[in-house]
């Protein structure tokens, strides 16, 4: 099967544009059912943002070093390496009474469930002994369960809709949602949360924080579920004819599939410049200490979430017209002038001078930055999601395999193996300027090291990131004309199957 579609491949390559003008009727969704299917996402970002924070829960309630906890929740990717396969692998071996994803996305919410409860409200009360391998436990759970979920955002959106300019639509719903949601976890963590107990490190903090997060992640999983219900089925799976899919196949997917290899390159350093930039600890350094007003990131968080809905809309559709490809790589670009353009003006600057109540030059000036900068930021990283759907389809026109739950846990293990080396990355340069046993709170005085690491975390590493995957689009190659031929391609292979099944049947 690879030596024929290798050579359908380069035939139909030798004029893309001509057979890419051919448009057919593709699997296409209801807007609602992007919409709701995109709440996955948001979904289980509510439960990776609340163990974010865990490592102030691990530190300042019970009673782990700052190093230890950040070496812990890296190591466990060892762990996550072998789940990740195996999980990968059962999804695209199930197609049960309900469906290939929807048993995966149900089953890892209430694992995550449990773990947020047994961690929040019981870790603390376990013998100091046990402590430490308690944490571990309950985090190895957790990954199992995080992952059942995210695969399912990265490799059930080839079933919802194979029409390439309606793919970037689910980055329209979903970069809206993550802004809303992080301009509203902004809020009340800056002002109403933190204030109401007194800093991070508080017990009670994270029972009402984890409380939140479940019932507000458990109602947009049952949205997610009702997204896909009706494509959820074998149908919708690649050409709509089953194909075995081993561990050995795997390797030859990650081995043969260039865009795949570019797309995981550009994922994960996005990924890693956007973990770091974002957790708490670096939002309370750059708010709370360098500029010196903590509850300024609760009203920016309000403030940017009508102009990053605007800019999802905005760019979704660029995506739309021009390809995914095409828009991803303008928003990268975009966020390198902005994140460029807010470091000079800190260091150049005069930080505490950025206040609500004082609308001079540095305040205009950063207030325009992080809305845009943190804009076109989220777009860039929404952009990806999309991108994952033609690299399964790709690799379908390419070998015939339709594999979407081997492609979501390589991604979704790249999602969790970088959040935990953010983490790590965080940890170190703290404990370099001498933040070994807690890490900074509101109340910590400012240092030239604390305004040099804040910079090196909020927008240092993120510049490195952009640029990794502004060259790995170099050697992406499925732009919008691509991404039409192959999908008629596939239309055609499908309409054969369906066709020798329907004759199956009448010779019955």
């Amino acid at each position: 099967m690879d030596v024929g579609h290798r050579t359908n491949e380069a035939k139909a390559e030798s004029d893309v544009k001509a057979v890419a003008g051919k448009k057919r009727n593709f699997n296409r969704a209801k807007i609602w059912q992007i919409g709701f299917f995109a709440a996955n996402n948001t979904a289980t970002n509510a439960y990776m943002f609340l163990m974010m924070n865990v490592a102030y829960f691990a530190t300042g309630v019970v009673g782990l070093g700052t190093v230890i906890v950040s070496t812990v929740i890296t190591g466990s990717r060892i762990f996550d390496g072998f789940t990740d396969p195996v999980i990968g692998m059962w999804i695209d071996k199930t197609n049960g009474k309900f469906g290939k994803f929807r048993p995966f996305m149900v089953g890892g919410y209430l694992l995550m469930t449990v773990v947020m409860l047994l961690l929040f409200f019981t870790n603390q009360l376990v013998p100091d002994a046990m402590k430490l391998p308690y944490f571990i436990g309950l985090y190895a759970l957790y990954i199992i369960g995080y992952t059942f979920q995210t695969a399912v955002t990265k490799s059930g959106q080839s079933v919802i809709t194979s029409d390439p300019e309606q793919r970037p639509i689910f980055s329209t719903f979903d970069i809206s949602m993550t802004s809303i949601f992080f301009a509203g976890i902004g809020i009340y963590l800056a002002n109403y949360l933190v204030p109401k107990y007194g800093g991070w490190n508080s017990e009670a903090l994270f029972y009402e924080f984890a409380l939140t997060f479940i019932v507000f992640s458990g109602i947009l999983t049952t949205l997610a579920v009702i997204g896909i219900w009706s494509k959820d089925r074998p149908e919708f799976f690649g050409t709509g004819e089953v194909v075995k899919i081993t561990f050995k196949d795997m390797w030859q997917i990650l081995k043969g599939n260039r865009p795949l290899q570019m797309l995981v390159v550009a994922a994960s350093t996005d990924k890693l410049g956007q973990q770091v930039a974002t957790n708490s600890i670096v939002m309370v350094m750059l708010f709370g200490i360098v500029i010196g007003d903590y509850g300024l990131f609760g009203v920016l968080s309000g403030i940017m979430l009508i102009p990053n809905v605007i800019i999802a809309i905005f760019g979704t559709r660029i995506a739309a017209k021009f390809g995914t490809k095409q828009g991803y790589i303008l928003a990268t670009w975009a966020s390198i002038a902005a994140f460029v353009g807010m470091f000079l003006l800190i260091v150049l600057g005069d930080p505490g001078a950025i206040a609500m109540d004082n609308w001079g030059f540095m305040t205009i000036s950063f207030v325009t930055l992080y809305v845009v900068g943190n804009g076109v930021r989220t777009l860039s990283g929404g952009l990806v999601i999309p991108m994952i759907p033609d690299v399964t389809d790709y690799e379908t026109y390419k070998s015939g395999r339709y594999a979407p739950g081997v492609m979501g846990t390589i991604f979704s293990f790249v999602d969790k193996m970088i959040s935990s080396l953010a983490q790590t990355v965080i940890g170190f340069t703290l404990a370099y300027i001498g933040f070994e046993q807690i890490f900074p709170d509101v109340d910590t005085p400012y240092t030239s090291e604390i305004l040099w690491v804040t910079m090196f975390l909020f927008i240092g590493i993120l510049l490195f990131a952009w640029i990794a995957s502004l060259i790995a689009m170099k050697f992406y190659d499925l732009d919008k004309e691509k991404m039409l031929m192959i999908q008629n391609e596939l239309q055609d292979r499908k309409d054969e199957v369906l066709a020798k099944k329907e004759k199956a049947k009448e010779n019955q």
